[in-house]
């Protein structure tokens, strides 16, 4: 009985990272885990640039100095590995509830402060609004949201027509830990295209993730973008 109770914990606190015990506990297990962070992900900014900003940039690339938002930037990678590519020219706002989290990642990118603004924010009530951004991203957090589908409304509300959105999804065997959290490839894209969003294109990124970027359609499109209900 004790081993299932102590399996069950270590479930609930480590292999789901707190995600059924509510927001409170996500952000105080980031706050408590940060300082250690990037040294677990092990990131590779080489690999980050490759897969992660380049891909971004060349879709971005109509965009002199395109504005990007970051949801739930943690350390801020996303925002390092875009300021690191010599032909960025844009701005990057990192958005987080985790104090501890923002702070690894106004050091991180102390260098970049007149480009990438970092602030505590609900990503489930993001404070912009409609229409304001070039890219929306959401890396290996879109799990970790309330509800993660109502958390898709919200980016694609404040992306612009044109814009890309760029998510992450659990696959493998990370997924079976988060039940209703990780998606099979064809259900994601499928719901992803109920928002109106278009050129949906999956790719594998690592091991336990895939990464997948999405068109908010222009305003003269055919297609109608649609924001669904909140529900997860």
């Amino acid at each position: 009985m004790l081993l299932l109770a102590g399996a069950f914990a270590y479930w609930l606190l480590v292999l789901s990272e707190g995600v059924y015990l509510g927001r409170s506990v996500v952000v105080a297990l980031y706050d408590w885990g940060a300082a250690k962070y990037d040294a677990v992900k092990k990131v590779h900014p080489y690999d980050d640039g490759v897969y992660l900003a380049r891909p971004l940039l060349a879709a971005l690339s109509h965009i002199a100095a395109p504005l990007v938002l970051d949801v739930a930037t943690g350390t801020g990678r996303l925002p390092l590995s875009l300021l690191r590519q010599l032909d960025f020219q844009g701005r990057i706002i990192g958005l987080d509830l985790s104090r501890c989290m923002l702070e690894r990642a106004r050091r991180k990118t102390y260098a970049h402060r007149h480009r990438v603004a970092l602030i505590r924010e609900d990503a489930m009530r993001l404070p912009f609004r409609d229409s304001v951004f070039d890219a929306v991203a959401c890396v290996e957090a879109l799990e970790f949201l309330p509800s993660p589908w109502g958390g898709v409304a919200e980016m694609v509300r404040v992306l612009r027509p044109g814009g890309q959105l760029v998510i992450t999804n659990r696959v493998g065997i990370d997924a079976l830990f988060l039940p209703g959290r990780a998606y099979r490839p064809k259900v994601l894209e499928d719901k992803l295209r109920s928002f109106g969003l278009t050129n949906v294109s999956p790719r594998r990124w690592q091991v336990h993730y895939d990464l997948i970027q999405a068109q908010k359609p222009h305003a003269h499109s055919s297609a109608r973008v649609r924001v669904p209900g909140s529900h997860s």
